[in-house]
């Protein structure tokens, strides 16, 4: 009898569990995820009026700051990371972030839609508890001017590019692939 309370106990703590897991995730989606369109439409809205090459700092400077500032509200770390970078100070991903990416590669091979993949989980850093987060950023036609196929992009585009990110990845997409993901550490 013992027994059966004690498999009772852990399997209700499993359930609890699990719905504070679905609740960190979406609070974390609903105070996250506004970032990614606003940094879309800042870079459609750059590439209409002023062309592509001065698009490069929205997506090196304003999308940074669009998250940071986030940050400060939420009292989260946010970022952009790829497994192909662009800028290898801010974006390359740690090992937890890498292993998602890899399997959201494989999970969007397998047919999975990429604009739903992300991942969150619970884990312990530093002897503390935080929740991690991440969801994966698909490439859609206003990144491919910059991030599409090296032979495609415009050499004066191309020769700034190399200018400002001098140790550059990021290409050789195309429309609907993961480009990398937004990722959220926030403490518990």
């Amino acid at each position: 009898m013992l027994r059966l309370a004690l498999i009772a106990v852990s399997l209700l703590a499993g359930v609890a569990q699990a719905q504070d897991l679905d609740a960190l995730k979406a609070d974390t989606r609903k105070n996250a995820l506004p970032v990614l369109p606003k940094v879309v439409g800042m870079m459609q809205e750059t590439v209409a009026a002023k062309g592509p090459v001065e698009a490069i700092p929205v997506c090196k400077e304003k999308a940074p700051q669009l998250l940071r500032e986030q940050a400060a509200r939420t009292g989260w770390d946010m970022r952009r990371v790829s497994l192909k970078t662009r800028n290898p100070e801010r974006g390359t991903p740690d090992v937890w972030e890498a292993r998602q990416l890899a399997d959201f590669n494989i999970r969007a091979a397998a047919g999975e839609k990429v604009e739903t993949l992300e991942a969150g989980e619970i884990v312990t850093e530093n002897g503390k508890q935080v929740y991690r987060y991440i969801r994966a950023i698909p490439v859609g036609d206003v990144c491919l001017t910059c991030h599409g196929q090296a032979d495609r992009i415009d050499a004066g585009l191309k020769s700034q590019l190399a200018r400002s990110y001098p140790h550059d990845q990021a290409f050789g997409y195309e429309k609907g692939m993961i480009r990398g993901a937004l990722t959220v550490k926030r403490p518990l």
